[in-house]
């Protein structure tokens, strides 16, 4: 088949199908792809505790020199977030807001009773191979973490799968307040649908307030402290098998909490039956 009929048979004109055969991509697209590569070997070497600043300084030591937004652009882009970084904030002061969903909790951390108010959110968890994103939903009345799930893709599905995961163990009445934040897994339509398919009103945090969701916060920082900060996971599956032990064999049986007297969520939900 000659040109001239492959184009007129694919709808496009034969300039612009030699305009694609000469196509190169732009000098900064060809750059950004370089400095991904240099940037995430970085972050991993560091096991994830460097920002924007130390890979500047990093990369200037390698005789590159990139601006920091540039750098924070990048990195977002990858998925990737330093240890104690708040990306997820830098929207704060933006002045357009979503109302569609409103905050119901206003900082309030209580309920006369279980499956009443849960709460959830995503971090991620560096291993050796690849980061891996874990997404947990805790019940604010016991703490006790209702459903949890593990992915290396932060997508959607992560969130509905630990929603799905927390359902199927507790059985919640209609009308369960699910407290989330602005990310774009609990905004979308697939969330949306599986929170109404099973009677479950959703309730999320202002834009950029890490306060509306300070449970979530407070969960996240214990995880960290005392299990992820000293342990080096080779591979996702590694983590996986900590992160389970952790939460299902030691928080929600037997770690003492504060809030509840010092005694485990466990504990706490078979004194208050």
């Amino acid at each position: 088949m000659n040109i001239k009929k492959a184009c007129k048979l694919l709808h496009v004109s034969r300039s612009g199908y030699y305009k694609y055969l000469h196509w190169t991509p732009p000098r900064r697209l060809i750059e950004n792809e370089v400095y991904k590569d240099k940037i995430k070997a970085i972050f991993e070497a560091n096991h994830g505790r460097y920002g924007t600043i130390r890979i500047q300084k990093s990369l200037e030591q390698e005789g590159i020199r990139v601006n920091r937004k540039r750098i924070g652009r990048l990195l977002h882009e990858m998925g990737l977030i330093a240890k104690g970084a708040r990306y997820r904030y830098k929207h704060y002061n933006k002045k357009t807001d979503n109302n569609d969903i409103p905050n119901l909790l206003n900082q309030v951390f209580k309920s006369s009773s279980k499956n009443k108010i849960w709460v959830g959110d995503i971090t991620y968890i560096p291993t050796q191979s690849k980061t891996l994103y874990l997404a947990v939903f805790i019940d604010i009345y016991s703490r006790k973490v209702v459903g949890w799930a593990m992915s290396t893709r932060m997508k959607s599905s992560l969130v509905v799968d630990a929603f799905l995961q927390g359902i199927g163990k507790e059985h919640p009445a209609e009308g369960l307040v699910v407290h989330t934040d602005h990310g774009s897994q609990f905004t979308g339509d697939l969330f949306t649908r599986v929170l109404k398919a099973h009677g479950a009103v959703h309730s999320e945090s202002r834009k950029g307030n890490p306060y509306d969701n300070a449970l979530m916060e407070s969960f996240y920082r214990t995880i960290k402290r005392e299990l992820i900060q000293d342990s080096v996971f080779q591979n996702p599956e590694q983590a996986r098998s900590e992160i389970f032990k952790y939460i299902e064999i030691y928080y929600n049986i037997k770690r003492m909490h504060s809030a509840l007297g010092y005694i485990s969520p466990v504990q706490y939900e078979i004194k208050n039956s």
